[in-house]
């Protein structure tokens, strides 16, 4: 009949709504699965992001000239308690901060491909799950590490970057199982915008914490959020929807119905252009990611004067905004392909397009603001909020060329993408050695040119439907 028909199979894909045994958003299963994974990925930036933050607190201001002031006007606070300083500091150099602050990202790189690989031969639940409770462990030895020396700081955040290595890869290969085809950017959405939502929530409240307390209560704090989340993720997560035990039999049906699953094609994966246009954006975007993701909280303090209370909170402004059109994106995105107004390779370009080339122009824009801090953090803002789009352009087009082999993809072009968080800070302090208004230009430039190349490459080499060598005589059912 024609409802047991993969949807590939439909004689008219625009009918595809109707030829299928349709299932519910509301109280799904799979949507259930989207909202614990949106906190699951607000779990791990929260770990990452953290330090970023606490770094402001932990330096020794005496000792370290870069931040004993800033280039514009300190903006003093109006707080009826005073700033706590019983935690530990150092007086660690420029140098030494920028190998502390990209440390993570050499364990991160490491288990990108092996995650994606893994999860799709033996079920991603308890992959991503331990490996993120072992980032909630090591987040935890933190302050241990940190009064051990920057070595052990260093060695931890690379064990912590391990564990976090499998938790994208190992999440998009569960959603190889779990996501309707024209339901993808929805449910990716809704997941990955965790990240931005993380950063949100992780910036201001390390700040609070930082002052209020003090910095060691940072990881311990976030350490026990991700204690919970890992609970709930154990008692409520299978990897497929034929393992979880409260799925209704129409919800199975529509998703099981609309996949497919073959072997793992590696010499195509990696002679494919589709495949590096990918991989070249992701790399692209995740430099000025990065760049900012670390070293915001440092410019805010070094350059527009603000406090550690004013910092976190004005440095999770720009990823509020993204989360925000992130998930106005994934509406968006789904709604141009379902009405069949574009298709998916012209949806995935522009959202790529707008979601880089306009970061870049507000980055570079921002640097010119001077001590304007209304303008500064206004393009800051708009810069990391038009990023948000990208998540519906090629950060899930892994899923458009090679549904069942998502995992594995995003392995690869993740671990490509994790250089930028490798080097970046790094080159970007080494640039910054004297906190100048002109050395962050330079900085922005740089984030901003590359921006704008993995915005072309892939504009130019990106698809949108399934490769011949993904699924042998499979036909994609929208071009």
């Amino acid at each position: 009949t024609p409802q047991d028909l993969p949807f590939w199979r439909c004689s008219d894909p625009c009918q595809f709504c109707d030829h299928l045994p349709t299932a519910p958003a509301c109280c799904s299963s799979r949507y259930s699965l989207a909202f614990l994974s949106c906190f699951g990925f607000i779990v791990v930036y929260a770990l990452r992001v953290n330090l970023s933050v606490a770094m402001v607190d932990m330096l020794d201001t005496k000792t370290d000239d870069n931040s004993s002031s800033s280039v514009c006007p300190e903006h003093k606070g109006h707080s009826a308690l005073i700033h706590n300083h019983t935690g530990k500091v150092y007086d660690w150099d420029s140098e030494t901060q920028g190998w502390i602050l990209g440390s993570f990202f050499y364990g991160y790189i490491v288990t990108q491909i092996p995650g994606g690989y893994l999860a799709r031969k033996h079920g991603a639940k308890w992959l991503l799950g331990l490996g993120i409770l072992g980032t909630v462990i090591f987040t935890m030895l933190t302050p241990l590490a940190a009064s051990l020396g920057a070595g052990y700081l260093i060695a931890v955040r690379v064990l912590e970057g391990l564990g976090e290595g499998v938790t994208f890869p190992a999440m998009h290969a569960m959603w190889a199982s779990w996501a309707p085809p024209l339901e993808r950017s929805r449910l990716l959405t809704i997941s990955y915008t965790g990240s931005s939502l993380g950063t949100v929530l992780s910036l201001p409240l390390s700040g609070l914490i930082c002052y209020y307390l003090d910095w060691t209560y940072v990881f311990y704090i976030f350490g026990a959020v991700g204690l919970l989340w890992f609970f709930l993720w154990t008692f409520f997560v299978s990897n497929t929807p034929d393992s979880h035990k409260t799925i209704s039999e129409k919800e199975r049906r529509y998703i099981n119905s609309s996949l497919k699953s073959e072997d793992i094609p590696w010499c195509s994966m990696f002679t494919s252009l589709p495949v590096w246009a990918i991989v070249v954006a992701h790399f692209s975007y995740n430099w000025t990611f990065y760049t900012l993701l670390t070293l915001l909280p440092t410019y805010m303090r070094t350059i527009l004067g603000f406090s550690i209370q004013q910092n976190g909170m004005l440095s999770a402004l720009p990823y509020l905004g993204s989360w925000f059109l992130a998930l106005l994106g994934g509406q968006l995105a789904d709604c141009l392909r379902e009405r069949g107004l574009f298709s998916t390779v012209v949806v995935r370009k522009t959202f790529s397009v707008i979601g880089m080339v306009g970061p870049a122009v507000f980055l570079v824009s921002a640097g010119y603001t001077g001590c304007n801090y209304v303008m500064a953090v206004a393009f800051l803002t708009v810069s990391s909020a038009l990023g948000g789009f990208c998540s519906s352009g090629f950060s899930i087009n892994h899923l458009d060329i090679a549904p069942s082999y998502a995992g594995i993809l995003l392995g690869i072009s993740n671990t490509f993408a994790t250089i930028p968080g490798m080097v970046g800070p790094v080159i970007a302090r080494a640039l910054t050695s004297s906190n100048t208004i002109e050395e962050w230009q330079t900085v922005f430039y740089i984030s901003a040119a590359i921006n704008i190349l993995g915005a072309i490459f892939f504009t130019i080499f990106g698809k949108g439907a399934v490769q011949p060598w993904a699924v042998p005589g499979y036909e994609s059912h929208i071009q």
